[in-house]
């Protein structure tokens, strides 16, 4: 599961099985989780983190998409 990014608390990530599904980024702080699909920006499953955090998530997920999107392709090997 390569980490794709790291802000603040955050780590950003996929997880090797995930190449059949649409571009998402998985969020982890400390025992939670959040699953985000890239294009467009929404949550698709959470685990502990409260809504104001989510939100500020999201924003994160929105500001690095491109880069997100970049690593996915790269890392599941599509052009």
């Amino acid at each position: 599961m390569p980490t794709v990014l790291r802000i603040g608390p955050y780590r950003f990530l996929f997880y090797a099985s995930d190449g059949d599904e649409p571009i998402h980024v998985h969020v982890l702080r400390d025992d939670n989780m959040a699953k985000f699909w890239v294009q467009p920006v929404r949550l698709a499953v959470t685990i502990g983190f409260p809504p104001k955090e989510l939100r500020q998530i999201e924003k994160l997920v929105e500001e690095n998409n491109t880069e997100i999107e970049t690593k996915w392709n790269e890392f599941f090997s599509r052009s």
